[in-house]
């Protein structure tokens, strides 16, 4: 009889659909969106995706003024900066394995080398080269590599690095980089390949050893699904084909009566497409065989004429839930079970949160018990691991993802993400030693992955005070780009000094000088504002490389001076109140912010030996204005002026009779 089996690793990765799912919920969101190039390489996949309202198009310009999503190769640096000028909105998908190569290309050293080993018309390899900061050149040999040398472009004694396209042959890079070492040591050398890529050569390598017929599935131009291609043909003979449309007709005639067929596809591939050229080959088997069984059966992973056994991967259909389990259908002669504590690692989810009938899931055999006929299945493990995956990549990209504490516990709090539990020690919390972790339970907090650990029992640990951290940093560099003299904050008082005040304004903290905190006559900060109040703020200045702004908390709209020139001029006689005494003279306020000099001298006709003898704080006395100094803004007042008026008058009549 001849079987068909699905290669266990096949079909969409993990950064391709990613990428697909960041462009379908844009498109959703936006109506249209385009993508740099086509998504994927995958022909049919690209005409569902226009079809659902994402569009490719083949320059930023294109999509000017538009929603533009960033394929999941990447760009050159160039590029990302021309499309956030230009585009209304970027989204980046990124594979985070290949924004891992752009960060390891960033941080080399501008004065030495970059050899990338890949296709240089591939446009992952465009990107990497674009975000380098040094001389690069791509390569696809080990005898290119030998040329460069040669030739002088790359020199024995200089820095020099090697990066791989993320689809590159594990098998070839593993024999082109012993040889470097061996010949060129001042290599530096990092393995950038994806472990999905790696894991789909493996896969697709072990089924070609077994098949007598394989068929590689995927876009013609995806590099990955023709390196699947050429590892197949080097063990049986292999049909790579886009889609169903494209097997050739009778195509088993000729094989053994029993043997595999092998399906593999590339990692643009929909799952769609695989599962129709799994039905034309069944029923190209059934024809040449007359063979009436039901091949389709075998669709998902062959479950029906396959022994169930701990350990082994099904797809499990739910038939019934109940609180503490969930009844499944695997397609075997056992019945199936999955209890609650093996749905999620969710601790407060209930079996009817997670699944309902009907549903179609991904489950592992924890245990058969042929006496009683039924398998006992884990949803939870099958997640753990596709979650462990997903986070390796996210700790790879040093990406910052959100989820939900769902417990606390000895030593730190838990946080579910992609179904796999994140354990968050206390001291990566962010709450102060002696605070509640309790306080963030319930909550959606943001974090960092800082260890995917299998040798640990796959332990995922992770960090909210780095993603804090990292917050933070990008706020205060975006705070020191955009910072100007003048600018408004709403800032919160933080901590209160004798000589001021300092307040956080979101990013940093700016001090306000004490004589800037209000335009009235201040004694003590504490006097005007505590600990937590908020307070408007305007930037009086800054500087960027000591890191310092100062702040005023007066609003020149407020500014009292203009009042009080407005409202009084020169030789005006007003009342004022006494505020202060000096050795020099007495300062008394004429309106609230403004007050006025009165100099020992012009206190009175005779001399003053003792101010406090002749006034005092709070008394009101009637002064003249006999100075206005705009451009200090000050005051000079005299009583002695008032009655010397009299005098004047009487001496001028007394003249005049005479």
């Amino acid at each position: 009889m001849i079987r068909i089996e699905i290669a266990e690793h096949a079909g969409f990765c993990f950064g391709v659909k990613r990428a697909v799912e960041i462009a379908e919920k844009a498109a959703e969101k936006y109506g249209k969106v385009y993508s740099l190039g086509e998504l994927i390489h995958n022909e049919a996949a690209v005409e569902e995706l226009r079809e659902k309202g994402v569009y490719a198009v083949n320059s930023v310009e294109q999509a000017s003024g538009e929603v533009l999503v960033i394929r999941s190769h990447g760009v050159a640096r160039a590029e990302r900066e021309k499309a956030e000028r230009l585009c209304k909105t970027v989204l980046d998908a990124t594979c985070p394995y290949v924004a891992k190569i752009h960060g390891i290309v960033k941080d080399l050293p501008e004065d030495g080398a970059l050899i990338v080993l890949g296709d240089k018309n591939h446009p992952e390899v465009m990107g990497i080269i674009g975000n380098a900061c040094q001389r690069a050149f791509a390569v696809m040999s080990f005898e290119e590599i030998v040329e460069l040398f040669e030739s002088g472009a790359v020199k024995e004694n200089e820095n020099a690095a090697l990066v791989v396209q993320t689809t590159f042959d594990r098998k070839r890079f593993t024999d082109i980089s012993r040889r470097i070492r061996e010949r060129y040591p001042c290599v530096e050398i990092y393995s950038t390949i994806c472990s999905a890529t790696a894991q789909r050569q493996e896969s697709a390598c072990g089924l070609a050893k077994r098949a007598a017929l394989m068929i590689v599935v995927g876009g013609k131009s995806s590099s990955n699904t023709k390196r699947l291609a050429e590892i197949c043909q080097e063990y049986t003979e292999t049909v790579f084909v886009s889609s169903a449309a494209e097997l050739p007709q009778q195509i088993a005639a000729n094989l053994p009566a029993d043997c595999v067929v092998g399906i593999t596809a590339g990692a643009s591939t929909p799952g769609h497409i695989i599962k129709e050229v799994h039905k034309s080959m069944n029923e190209e088997i059934k024809n040449t065989n007359e063979n009436e069984e039901d091949f389709a059966a075998l669709l998902e992973q062959d479950q029906s004429f396959t022994r169930l056994y701990t350990g082994k991967r099904v797809k499990a259909t739910i038939v019934s839930v109940s609180k503490k389990e969930a009844v499944v259908e695997v397609g075997a002669k056992q019945t199936g079970y999955i209890v609650r504590e093996e749905l999620t690692n969710d601790p407060n989810a209930e079996v009817e949160d997670v699944v309902k009938p009907g549903d179609v899931i991904d489950a592992v055999v924890i245990k058969v018990d042929d006496n009683v006929g039924t398998v006992a299945l884990s949803k939870k493990r099958v997640d753990a691991a596709l979650g462990l995956e997903k986070l390796q990549a996210v700790k790879d990209a040093n990406e910052t993802i959100e989820g939900e504490v769902s417990q606390v516990v000895k030593g730190g709090v838990i946080v579910i993400y992609e179904n796999t539990r994140v354990f968050i020690p206390g001291s990566h919390t962010g709450i102060p030693r002696g605070g509640k972790l309790e306080d963030l339970l319930r909550k959606t907090v943001k974090f960092k992955i800082i260890e995917v650990g299998s040798e640990r029992g796959g332990r995922v640990v992770g960090s909210i005070r780095q993603a804090n951290r990292e917050l933070r940093d990008a706020a205060k560099a975006k705070f020191w780009e955009t910072i100007e003299v003048g600018q408004k904050f709403e800032g919160e008082v933080r901590s209160i000094e004798s000589y001021g005040v300092f307040v956080d304004i979101g990013a940093v903290d700016g001090l306000v000088h004490t004589a800037d905190l209000t335009w009235n006559r201040v004694g003590h900060p504490k006097d005007i504002v505590k600990v937590g109040d908020k307070i408007n703020v305007i930037v009086k200045s800054f500087d960027p490389e000591k890191k310092r702004v100062s702040l005023s908390a007066k609003d020149p709209e407020d500014n009292p001076w203009t009042k009080f020139v407005s409202e009084y001029n020169k030789g005006d006689v007003i009342k004022a109140t006494v505020v202060s005494i000096t050795e020099f003279g007495a300062f008394a306020q004429i309106i609230p912010g403004v007050d006025g000099l009165i100099h020992i001298s012009q206190i009175s006709a005779e001399r003053v030996a003792n101010i406090a003898s002749v006034l005092s704080v709070g008394q009101e006395v009637d002064v003249k204005i006999i100075d206005i100094d705009n451009e200090r803004e000050r005051v000079s007042l005299s009583i002695r002026a008032l009655s010397e008026e009299p005098a004047e008058t009487s001496e001028t009549a007394d003249t005049s009779e005479e």
